[in-house]
Order: structure tokens, then C-alpha cells, then sequence
């Protein structure tokens, strides 16, 4: 239980941090690209990068700090860090076929399924 509290408050922080660095990008940029997103899913990966390194190389943090800062934190932020981290992870382990399949899976299954989710709705309600 004290995991889960953890991971609520790093992922309501990473939440919260995530719409503030969206509103600041709508207040610099002409909103034609979607820098909020764009900079949070950037941003994010390179900080879990740098995390998941540090904890590899020279940090044993708890459990409940692992769990605050890597799934709460970058998680409520970012879930492209972890996606991008799971890609790294099949790569170094010499999986490049699984790699790929995976980013390709998971962008035409999570585009397909946000445009299937909208159009579902759509016909329901409409």
C-alpha cells in the first residue's frame, strides 16, 4: 500500500507538471505544433534515461522511491519514457526485431485505437 501512495503522488506531480509545461508552450508558440506534447515526451525520456542510468550505475533508492520517481513521476509526465525505455531495453537486448515490431505495434495500435474510440463514440451519441 505504501508503493501505491508513492506512485499516486509522483504521477499527480508528473501530472501536474506536464499540464504546466503545456500551458507555457500554448503561451510561446502559435499553436500550429503541438510543442506541450512534443517537449514532455522529449523531456521525459531524457530524464528517465538519465534516472534508469543513474540507478543502473551508482543509485539504490527504495522501492518506494524507484516506484515514486519511475513509474509515478515520469509515468503521470510521460508514458512515452516508458515506452521508449521498453524499446531501448529489447535493443540492448539484442531483440532489434522485437524492438521494431514493438514501436510499429504500438503506434498503429494506439492511433487505430484512439480513431476507433472516437468513431465508435460518435455513432453511439450522434
Amino acid at each position: 500500500m505504501k508503493t501505491i501512495l508513492y506512485v499516486a503522488l509522483g504521477g499527480a506531480l508528473g501530472a501536474v507538471a506536464r499540464y504546466l509545461l503545456g500551458m507555457i508552450a500554448l503561451q510561446l508558440s502559435s499553436g500550429h505544433w503541438p510543442w506541450g506534447n512534443f517537449s514532455a515526451n522529449v523531456l521525459g525520456s531524457v530524464g528517465l534515461g538519465i534516472l534508469i542510468a543513474a540507478l543502473s550505475l551508482s543509485w539504490s533508492p527504495s522501492t518506494e522511491v524507484r516506484a515514486f520517481l519511475v513509474v509515478g513521476l515520469f509515468g503521470g509526465f510521460t508514458t512515452f519514457s516508458a515506452f521508449s525505455f521498453e524499446t531501448i531495453l529489447l535493443f540492448e537486448r539484442g531483440r532489434e526485431d522485437l524492438a521494431v515490431l514493438y514501436v510499429g505495434a504500438t503506434l498503429v495500435a494506439a492511433i487505430g485505437g484512439l480513431f476507433a474510440g472516437m468513431r465508435l463514440t460518435r455513432m453511439v451519441l450522434a
